[in-house]
């Protein structure tokens, strides 16, 4: 047994006690029944192992698997060594086997028929190292968040507003701008808006497949094999002469910093908030932006984003 427990420790402390005064003034005293403890008096041998809990398990079951099913199942196994489980409980029920799949499924497992055989396993993900910006505008994240219809009801049903985030990687100092559409026009309006926001140069920006910066995955294309078309949003950046970015498919952790700001944003601004038109939405942002970028994080060492630029371009000085 590796570790002693209370509940073995109060046992033996009742068996020595009812030894050296009776069983009826230990039965009084730790309010246990006599025969609790003639029960424990037989089993103890005076080593504390012998009053450890047993298995309940039963021994027996009288529709358990029989000797001669058993031994089918032995044979069957021997011929069948590497044949999948369905398929061998359909061989075991063509010579008179009539137990259920699952049930033959546990006497095999009981019987460590699959101790050792090979079973697939799921690649485990290895993520790839973490790439540390060195300097404000190396690359910035951009995406679009689905403003709640929660907080735009007042502007009457079904009404859709939209977020546009652009967040630098290095500093984590953001721009936040509202749209009444996700279109790529709207996307290259953000993208004048963000450049002229931010104080210094863009080198990269990354975002995701979205129809809002890239045409890459539409499946609108009538010819698979035309070329595709640039959208605004990347005419926008080839006229600036900036790399455009776009990650993995289907993989938005790989533009993490702008995912978790907008959990932030849902949870900061979005939860308790009302508007009544775009400009509402916008004025509440600039406000918000604003507090979020005089903000310290934990990931900027404490620092504001604000900070973290002010120290940057002072060193360079």
């Amino acid at each position: 047994m590796k570790r002693i427990t209370q509940d073995i420790l109060f046992k033996e402390a009742v068996i020595k006690y009812s030894v050296k005064y009776g069983v009826t003034k230990a039965a009084i005293r730790y309010k246990k029944t006599r025969q609790w403890i003639y029960y424990w008096l037989r089993r103890y041998t005076g080593d504390i192992e012998s009053l450890k809990e047993r298995s309940r398990r039963p021994r027996y079951h009288p529709n358990q698997h029989t000797k001669e099913e058993l031994k089918m199942i032995e044979d069957m196994r021997r011929r069948n060594p590497d044949t999948g489980l369905t398929m061998f409980w359909i061989k075991l029920r063509d010579r008179g086997y009539e137990r259920a799949v699952a049930s033959l499924y546990r006497a095999m497992k009981r019987e460590g028929y699959f101790i050792g055989e090979k079973t697939r396993k799921k690649e485990k993900y290895k993520p790839k190292p973490y790439e540390k910006m060195q300097r404000p505008g190396e690359r910035i994240q951009i995406d679009v968040k689905y403003v709640p219809e929660s907080c735009t009801k007042s502007m009457g049903k079904g009404t859709q507003l939209y977020q546009f985030t652009a967040i630098d990687e290095y500093s984590r100092q953001r721009y936040l701008k509202g749209f009444k559409d996700n279109s790529s026009y709207s996307a290259a309006v953000f993208l004048k808006e963000a450049l002229e926001y931010f104080k210094f140069d863009v080198e990269c920006v990354q975002t995701d497949n979205g129809q809002e910066f890239t045409k890459i995955l539409s499946s609108n294309q009538e010819n698979k094999r035309t070329e595709i078309q640039p959208t605004m949003f990347e005419k926008a950046l080839m006229m600036l002469g900036i790399r455009h970015k776009k990650i993995r498919p289907y993989t938005p952790r790989h533009n993490g910093k702008v995912e978790r700001s907008h959990r932030k944003d849902q949870e900061w601004f979005y939860s308790k908030r009302k508007f009544f038109s775009l400009e509402d939405l916008n004025q509440q942002l600039r406000r918000y932006n604003r507090e979020y970028n005089s903000y310290p994080m934990r990931p900027l060492n404490w620092k504001s984003p604000n900070q973290v630029l002010t120290s940057f371009f002072s060193a360079k000085v």
